[in-house]
């Protein structure tokens, strides 16, 4: 047997064996890996499925959120992407100046005022494929939930 071989058989192993350095990989596929992986990690979350279909409703330091399954087939399954999204219809009165400041100054996380009149933030991940590794996931998050917790009081100011 080659070395070559033996090393592709051993990797190909590793990756069947939790906790051998590979990552669990989270995938817009599976809502409900995602919602347990979000309770896991210490979030209140819960799939709702509707006539508009799936989404996650979850919250970071009591600021609501939802994720949104996009890039769906035509069954609303096999979806590609996710968009983390919070809408505020208590704050109204945010000036379009106030949208494009925080857009200029910001990454990854974009905001805009809504058709209601009501300023949104939102931020989309692809989980193309075979989906992405816990951690870029948690990252990903932790980057929306870092955007929503400055995005409200950046609106107050």
């Amino acid at each position: 047997m080659s070395l070559k071989y033996f090393a592709a058989a051993a990797l190909a192993a590793c990756a069947l064996v939790p906790g051998t350095g590979f990552a669990q990989m989270i995938s817009a596929k599976e809502p409900a890996k995602m919602v347990s992986l979000l309770q896991k990690k210490g979030y209140r979350a819960e799939i709702e499925t509707d006539e508009s279909g799936t989404r996650i409703r979850s919250a970071d330091s009591g600021r609501n959120f939802t994720i949104f399954f996009m890039s769906c087939d035509d069954q609303e399954k096999n979806c590609t992407t996710i968009q983390f999204y919070a809408g505020f219809s208590d704050l109204k009165s945010t000036q379009l100046s106030q949208i494009n400041e925080w857009n200029k100054t910001r990454r990854f996380a974009r905001a805009y005022i809504d058709g209601e009149g009501d300023p949104v933030i939102e931020m989309d991940v692809d989980l193309d494929f075979n989906g992405i590794p816990e951690e870029n996931f948690m990252a990903n998050l932790e980057i929306f939930t870092d955007s929503l917790s400055a995005y409200v009081p950046f609106l107050k100011e």
